[in-house]
């Protein structure tokens, strides 16, 4: 019999809704009842792409002898941590400090019925395995100490919770005169200190892919002239391009890598992550021009648009890691097999390319990394490198071909409002560098499903099933959705655009806001009461929202000429100085709000004949040039701000170098822009 979860839209959820647990939504009516019957509260908290939280599923939650003991004893609640950010946030805290260790997922947690923890781990086997109690023993133990124990348990959980209010409140502000680059050094040499010379990253496996580390280095070697920055960057970037992380066949960038050479990842694939990984590629390519680079952007375009975007336009989630069971099956091969697939006269050259010569690296079988280069192999077997691409390219059309009748891996559904606006924000990004409109009108078509479906009464919604949205959105949502609309615009100026931009700014200055101390909360101001109101400044998966939050704002005020905007973003940096002083390792993110804040990005507006305006485009469009904003402002546009309101002489072309309110005379041609350009500290 469905439990509460069968009326839920989270595909996560909706994963539950036949356990025999009685499981509930995180709701105020599954709080009351804890609190009437008086009964510690078990919260389960995951995603759908999660591999241990299906491991978990199976061997616990779909067992009734678990269940029962589950029902007897305790509310259990069930959350998708991508619909609820802010629970999720708040209970692996939580779990950091009973554990003095990170979490991770499935996150467990055992509360009092006021939601005070004490008592939580992550995954857990029903029986005693992998140095873990069995949960049912567990279970057990948690609901005899509750009943003996509750006045410790009860004055442990306030303990908690005073210190996670703690940890989280804000530092004093800085004074705008405090202000200085000197966190921006310390955080190079930081990532200096800890980078991974021979096979690129930070630190020992598992491996991430760390986009904001990896864009803060890549603007200091372009902004700088920073050649050790551009090193850790660059290296990086290609090793995992051509390492295992990367999808070789179908595109797109797996999770992270589980050793140390970004040779076998973990096999989910999450929008968060192809999103700052497609722009940061983009940049990477625009920077420096090499293939790999330009490989990685065109196939996890092409992949997001043929896979991960739903015919209303938003964009899915995420892809599960585990088809029939296993993690990795849609994705591995055996050797013999897939020397059958891939054509004869293919074979010597793919085998070597790809690695399938070696021994097999996951579970007995062989996963595509790019283990020597292109023209190694071309040497090796005696034909030419372009021979060797087009043979490459048949084997992988074949192994792509075979692997489409697979039992593919689960697909999360739900739309997440941020998430989309990242990769609205990487699609337009790429779009623009490579000149493809296809690119720039697929994040139109999701920006459009955004602000038809979750824009509501003037309120942003955190998660769509395709249909209105749900949920009150959070800080991330707002700042990710303004740094879309940002790249929107600079793929052509859109009024309406620019006004739901200022809408969305407008809500974060109004209901997310600290006016006293600067920065920005995780949850609205209205938003429920829970035991802990998060502020989050450091980057995690994603890019801190306050990071993200101080640099749309600081540009966003370049377009509009609101000095609210601009305010907004320096408080928010003032409030984090004491943690960029302390120890900016995990903000970069705030850093370069900080460089933002410090000195206003350019801004490039560009007017005339679209024919006309084609080399001045394509000067500011094809270079990487991190701190210029460019726009092309037709000369009908209607509602366009004093900025931007600029025209060039009809039948030519101009370009205005502006900064903050200030214009420069304008140019009509490559060299003087180039010039101009240069001249503003860019050396890419």
């Amino acid at each position: 019999m469905p439990n509460r979860l069968a009326t839920e839209t989270s595909p996560y959820l909706l994963q539950h809704a036949d356990n025999p647990v009685d499981w509930w939504p995180w709701c105020e009516e599954a709080l009351a009842l804890a609190r009437a019957q008086d009964k510690p509260i078990l919260l389960s908290i995951g995603y759908s792409s999660c591999h241990w939280c299906h491991v978990m599923a199976h061997e616990c939650f779909e067992d009734a002898e678990v269940a029962a003991l589950m029902n007897r004893d305790f509310i259990n609640l069930k959350v998708d941590r991508e619909e609820r950010p802010d629970l999720d946030h708040i209970y692996q805290s939580a779990h950091q400090l009973l554990k003095g260790r990170p979490g991770g997922w499935p996150l467990t947690m055992f509360l009092t019925p006021d939601g005070l923890p004490f008592f939580g781990g992550t995954y857990f086997p029903k029986t005693p395995r992998y140095r873990l109690p069995g949960f049912m023993d567990l279970l057990r133990d948690v609901a005899r100490a509750f009943a003996e124990e509750r006045r410790e348990l009860e004055a442990g959980g306030a303990r908690l919770r005073a210190e996670l209010s703690r940890l989280s409140a804000p530092a004093a502000a800085a004074h705008h005169s405090e202000l200085d680059e000197s966190p921006c050094k310390v955080l190079r040499d930081t990532l200096k200190a800890a980078f991974d010379r021979r096979y690129g990253g930070f630190g020992e496996a598992p491996k991430f892919p760390r986009a904001s580390d990896l864009e803060f280095l890549l603007q200091r070697a372009a902004t700088d002239a920073d050649e050790t920055a551009g090193e850790m960057a660059l290296s990086t970037l290609t090793r995992m391009a051509e390492g295992g992380l990367f999808d070789h066949l179908g595109g797109g960038f797996y999770r992270y890598s589980t050793d140390e050479q970004w040779r076998i990842p973990h096999f989910e694939k999450m929008l968060c992550d192809n999103a700052a990984l497609l722009r940061l590629y983009a940049d990477a390519f625009a920077y420096r021009g090499d293939a790999c680079f330009r490989t990685a952007v065109e196939r996890t375009a092409a992949w997001m648009m043929g896979e991960m975007q739903s015919p209303e336009g938003g964009y899915y989630t995420a892809l599960d890691a585990d088809s029939e069971g296993h993690e990795g099956r849609f994705y591995v091969w055996d050797r013999k097999h897939a020397q059958r697939i891939v054509p004869p006269e293919a074979w010597k050259a793919f085998e070597r390319h790809y690695g399938l010569d070696a021994r097999a690296g996951f579970e007995g079988a062989w996963h595509l990394h790019v283990a020597e280069p292109l023209e190694r192999t071309a040497k090796k077997t005696g034909l030419g490198e372009d021979e060797v691409v087009r043979l490459l390219d048949l084997g992988r059309q074949a192994l792509l071909a075979e692997r489409a009748g697979r039992v593919r891996p689960g697909c999360d559904s739900k739309r997440l409002a941020g998430w989309n606006g990242m990769m609205i924000a990487g699609m337009a990004h790429a779009g623009r560098v490579f000149g493809r409109k296809a690119w720039q009108n697929s994040a139109r078509r999701a920006f459009d499903f955004v602000r038809s479906r979750m824009w509501q009464d003037g309120r942003l919604t955190a998660t769509s099933d395709g249909g209105p949205g749900r949920f009150n959105a959070y800080l991330d949502d707002h700042a990710w959705l303004i740094d879309a609309a940002l790249e929107l615009l600079q793929c052509g100026f859109d009024a309406e655009v620019l006004a739901f931009a200022e809408d969305l700014a407008d809500a974060l200055l109004d209901d997310f806001e600290d006016r006293e101390r600067g920065g920005f909360d995780f949850t609205r101001h209205d938003h429920e009461a829970l035991i802990l109101r998060p502020r989050p400044l450091h980057d995690n998966a994603t890019a801190s929202g306050n990071g993200v939050a101080a640099r749309a704002l600081a540009r966003l005020a370049q377009l509009t000429g609101e000095v609210r905007y601009l305010d907004a973003a320096e408080r928010t940096v003032r409030a984090a100085w004491s943690q960029l002083t302390r120890n900016p390792a995990g903000c970069a993110s705030l850093v370069l709000a900080l460089q933002d804040v410090l000195q206003a990005p350019s801004l490039v507006v560009l007017s005339g004949e679209r024919d006309a305006l084609t080399p001045l485009r394509e000067a500011v469009q094809l270079r990487y040039l991190p701190r210029v904003m460019s726009l092309e402002v037709p000369a009908e546009a209607a509602d366009v701000p004093p900025v931007l309101a600029r025209r060039a002489p009809v039948g030519s072309a101009a370009a205005w170098v502006c900064h903050g309110r200030t214009c420069l005379p304008p140019v009509s041609d490559v060299t003087a822009l180039s010039r101009m350009l240069t001249k503003q500290g860019f050396h890419g």
